[in-house]
């Protein structure tokens, strides 16, 4: 476990030669075939995506960033801490609760990872090189895809071809939305098939959890994390850090970026 404070100077994770380069934006791409959409016009509101990409590069990497919102609220975004900085990024929309069950938001988080691995190339992006990233909700939706392999496994797609893991502030347990469809009360742990937690594997991808301060965090997301972080080496991996944010709650993105932007520099060094 690694308490992480914060400094400016982390920022100079910064890819200077990102800063010379063009981008391009493609907004509201449809992930599922267009036949799914027919007729249901909740899905084709959130079941879309944003591609932000550097033009005239080739074999780019790519951070899918799910937003957050306890699977209620929110929607697709780009931060734009993430841009300018050598990779493309995925803003990725997905159907809510009440509207659907929580495990429609982990399919349409699949079928958008799943896009991204059968298109980036088109781009110019390395399909061997996607990693997942997103904030609360989107940590959770991160983890499930990642460590449950049956939901890429639909689109004949291995988990472990994602390159990192890397959510800020996820739910480890099982989700609370998800309680709350089954009348779990919000503050009774449970660990399910909808919980990350429940999937702990030795073989999974890199993994960076990353939280906020263990006292200022929401309802002990910071020791749900510690606790996911220990079983996950208790099984045999040898890739996972958890870093704790001193000095903030869950509102703790904006240190977090640079994060995520060393540790995919991190593992993409360590794939040369």
């Amino acid at each position: 476990m690694k308490k992480f404070l914060v400094l400016f100077v982390l920022f100079t994770c910064t890819i200077s030669f990102a800063q010379k380069t063009d981008y391009d934006t493609k907004t509201n791409i449809r992930y599922y075939p267009d036949a799914d959409y027919k007729n249901d016009n909740y899905k084709s509101e959130r079941c879309v995506l944003d591609i932000y990409y550097p033009k005239n590069v080739k074999n780019f990497a790519t951070i899918l960033w799910f937003h957050g919102g306890g699977l209620t609220q929110g929607s697709k975004e780009i931060p734009q801490a993430l841009k300018d900085k050598g990779y493309c990024i995925i803003g990725v929309g997905y159907r809510l609760s009440p509207n659907v069950k929580v495990v429609n938001c982990i399919e349409d988080s699949a079928a958008a990872i799943a896009w991204a691995f059968n298109n980036v190339a088109k781009y110019g992006g390395d399909p061997n090189h996607i990693f997942l990233s997103g904030h609360s909700a989107g940590g959770y939706l991160d983890l499930m895809v990642g460590l449950d392999k049956k939901w890429l496994g639909k689109y004949n797609i291995d988990a472990n071809r994602i390159a990192g893991l890397i959510p800020f502030s996820p739910q480890c347990i099982t989700h609370f939305t998800a309680r709350k469809e089954k009348g779990i009360p919000e503050k009774q742990p449970t660990i399910d098939e909808l919980a990350p937690l429940f999937w702990v594997r030795g073989d999974a991808p890199p993994t960076l959890l990353i939280t906020g301060n263990r006292e200022m965090e929401m309802l002990g997301r910071y020791d749900e994390n510690a606790y996911m972080a220990r079983m996950m080496k208790l099984n045999g991996h040898t890739d996972i850090q958890h870093f704790e944010l001193d000095g903030y709650g869950h509102n703790m993105a904006d240190p977090a970026y640079p994060l995520l932007l060393n540790e995919v520099k991190r593992v993409l060094d360590l794939k040369k």
